[in-house]
């Protein structure tokens, strides 16, 4: 079930894989510090995936600016992670949500990713943005099928 507007977004600690080595990474860290960009994607090394990473990451200044922390959040191994980042020279912090369960905590999971392909995959995150307060709260939602 999607949140909504004013909910309490569901706490998480999931695993990024870095150039500094493996953290963990709890969203709940934030609260009483700062707003959180939470961007779901459907898969590392994807043309539009990748086009969306960097962009984003070109711009992350400006949320810093803003004290607001950003997360991309995929399927995807820490290490697929890892390695995608480097190649493509994105510095968003990618969080592993390996086992697809805050994919599916935030209603961002698709039952059949691109069924018309006949790949047999299932929860992988639709590209979705949620921003969530310093207080823990969803402020805003968007999701795409694509």
């Amino acid at each position: 079930m999607p949140l909504t507007v004013g909910t309490k977004a569901p706490d998480f600690t999931l695993s990024a894989k870095t150039a500094d080595g493996p953290k963990q990474i709890k969203l709940s860290d934030n609260f009483g510090k700062k707003n959180t960009l939470l961007l779901f994607f459907p898969m590392a090394f994807t043309g539009t995936c990748t086009t969306e990473m960097c962009e984003v990451s070109a711009g992350l200044n400006a949320y810093t600016d803003l004290n607001a922390a950003v997360y991309g959040i995929s399927g995807d191994n820490p290490f697929a992670q890892e390695a995608w980042a480097q190649k493509e020279k994105i510095t968003v912090p990618l969080l592993s949500d390996y086992e697809h369960k805050v994919a599916k905590n935030y209603g961002v999971m698709y039952d059949s990713f691109l069924p018309q392909m006949n790949l047999g995959m299932s929860g992988v995150p639709k590209r979705s943005a949620f921003i969530v307060d310093h207080e823990g709260h969803e402020e805003h939602e968007g999701s795409s099928r694509f």
